[in-house]
């Protein structure tokens, strides 16, 4: 098999085609976050015809406010960082999809990704790399209200509260980190913890602790999301006496984790207990020439450049894979 090496950008600055149903590519890597446009990268670096399918660049990262741990910037905005990251990808020859949604993928000789408009696309070999999505409450009103005071990333609409009343749902890194941010701006902000304790890190804790304007609820948990248009109270629930509260709020943002994105997988590759795909060293899954890279795979510590590194990787495995299997 020949392969063509395109590494420089046009005048443009960008070398992007259009997906095309009928062209068989060697690789198809599903997703948009870190992990996917770093496997971009280093597949076109080997030559290899690639498409990529997202429903946005950026995935998480660009829900990330301020980085100091991604090695080459001292400090970093998520978005400024997934703007380069696209910026990257985007002056290589690659096929791309944006603003399309993958459904299911089907396993034989030639991979399919199917989309939810119908459409399908054909590959000698997957990268999957979809990465996480904010895990809900489930209660009444938080559907009906999303968008409307409910909230899930306080980075993105954390300055639409300003001056309000608002509650944090979850007292780990991201509830935290997103109840100091509100705090710098709300006129109040309430903590709900289902635990006994905050589990953010103590540097949060402690940041946290210096805002006057916030309180928190320490063995409670949302029973119900009231409101019409907009969000207009929250009830909460003790888990010690069974006693019930409503408080009167304008928004509540919902930071209690997330859930891998593997429902296009569930009943085609091995997943742990976290519903993450198993992979092995080399990114492979249970089935040859399908891999996964990122938060969506059972690698450990979910960090933006373990999700980069494993995209390399998942890469190289995927081309090595086309080469033997051509």
């Amino acid at each position: 098999m020949e392969f063509k090496l395109n590494i420089g950008p046009s005048d443009s600055g960008e070398r992007v085609l259009p997906m095309a149903e009928d062209v068989l590519y060697d690789v198809i890597i599903v997703g948009g976050g870190p992990a996917a446009q770093t496997a971009a990268v280093y597949c076109m670096r080997k030559g290899v015809s690639t498409g990529l399918i997202t429903m946005d660049f950026g995935g998480q990262l660009s829900d990330t406010s301020d980085i100091e741990n991604y090695m080459g910037y001292r400090y970093i905005t998520g978005v400024e960082l997934a703007s380069k990251f696209r910026e990257q990808v985007r002056q290589f020859e690659i096929a791309v999809l944006e603003g399309k949604k993958a459904v299911s993928i089907e396993d034989g000789r030639e991979k399919t990704v199917r989309l939810e408009d119908g459409s399908a696309f054909k590959a000698r070999t997957l990268i999957v790399t979809t990465g996480k999505s904010w895990r809900r409450l489930g209660v009444p009103g938080e559907t009906e209200l999303t968008g409307k005071g409910v909230a899930y990333c306080a980075i993105c609409d954390a300055p639409l509260f300003a001056g309000k009343r608002v509650i944090v749902v979850g007292g780990g890194n991201s509830g935290i980190e997103s109840a100091i941010d509100l705090a710098k701006i709300a006129e109040h902000v309430t903590v709900i913890q289902f635990l006994a304790d905050l589990t953010a890190d103590k540097i949060l804790i402690d940041a946290f602790k210096a805002y006057t304007n916030t309180t928190v609820l320490y063995e409670h948990e949302v029973a119900e999301i009231k409101g019409v248009q907009q969000v207009e109270s929250v009830i909460v629930k003790s888990r010690t006496d069974g006693s019930v509260t409503e408080i009167k709020v304008q928004g509540i943002f919902i930071e209690i984790g997330l859930v891998p994105n593997t429902s296009m997988v569930k009943d085609l590759l091995d997943l742990n207990e976290f519903g993450e795909i198993n992979v092995d060293c080399a990114c492979r899954t249970s089935r040859p020439g399908i891999f996964a890279a990122g938060d969506v795979s059972s690698v450990p510590f979910k960090q933006i450049i373990i999700a980069a590194g494993e995209g390399a990787k998942a890469a190289l495995s995927a081309c090595e894979y086309v080469l033997r299997e051509s």
